[in-house]
């Protein structure tokens, strides 16, 4: 939930009350509103926000499970790809799609513009773009909502990209199946340690430009033994879409877990 920035705080006095002119706000279909509006994070060891953090999280848990429950009847298997602006996120589903042989769909998160999810249907792939105002990350209503615009073919893949960064998607369950978290040799090997949630909760940890080693200071074995203090289950893999270094290690991943949802 986002006691991490306070992005789904709304009203004290009434915690799912409409706001004027909805500027910045998303109203789901269970009168849940989720605010993009950051007053200065206020102050979360009160008793009255934490319980309106934790009924935040207890719908969107409940929507989640439902999406959940149409993707496996439908038999989708859905990803949910997080990581911060600049990782790799789009060129890596750009590419997988390219190389895969089975239908892929990709729903985009950004806060604004539509341009990831016209790059995408340029490439020739079934894509929707979510726009979230100011909230720093996707939740289970809006993606249910894409849903409802957005066909998706039954034993697909479908990919979420969600908002860019490392913090708040860690801890909202969006219907995926598995979380994958891409961290890219650019932005420094000390990010592990500094934004435990997110690697804590990933099923795959994905180091993205790894052409770029030479060039940067990173390790690779630093990351990974930090990230084995948190995650002992995940499944590693390192690679460059730009090199096509390691992305078949990525293609079979996603074939295996496919065939594992199936």
């Amino acid at each position: 939930m986002c006691e991490y920035c306070g992005c789904s705080i709304t009203d004290h006095s009434h915690p799912f009350a409409a706001k004027p002119n909805g500027a910045g706000h998303h109203l789901n279909d269970s009168g849940h509103e989720h605010s993009g509006r950051h007053a200065g994070n206020p102050a979360l060891q009160e008793t009255e926000t934490v319980e309106i953090l934790e009924n935040i999280l207890h719908e969107n848990n409940h929507q989640a499970n439902h999406i959940r429950e149409h993707f496996n009847k439908k038999n989708i298997l859905a990803l949910n790809v997080m990581g911060s602006p600049g990782s790799g996120k789009t060129s890596l589903l750009e590419a997988t799609a390219r190389d895969l042989d089975f239908p892929v769909s990709v729903i985009e998160g950004d806060l604004e513009t539509t341009r990831d999810a016209d790059r995408m249907k340029a490439a020739g792939i079934n894509a929707w773009q979510i726009q979230t105002g100011n909230a720093c990350h996707l939740d289970a209503f809006m993606v249910h909502d894409a849903l409802h615009k957005f066909e998706l073919p039954e034993n697909s893949l479908l990919f979420v990209e969600n908002v860019g960064n490392l913090v708040c998607p860690a801890v909202y369950d969006i219907g995926a199946h598995v979380n994958i978290v891409l961290l890219s040799v650019t932005e420094g090997d000390d990010k592990v340690a500094k934004y435990p949630v997110m690697f804590k909760n990933a099923g795959l940890l994905v180091i993205t430009k790894t052409d770029l080693l030479p060039h940067v200071d990173f390790s690779i074995e630093r990351v990974k033994a930090e990230f084995r203090k948190l995650n002992t289950s995940a499944d590693i893999i390192t690679l460059s879409t730009k090199s096509g270094e390691n992305t078949g290690q990525w293609n079979e991943y996603i074939n295996m877990k496919r065939k594992l949802h199936a």
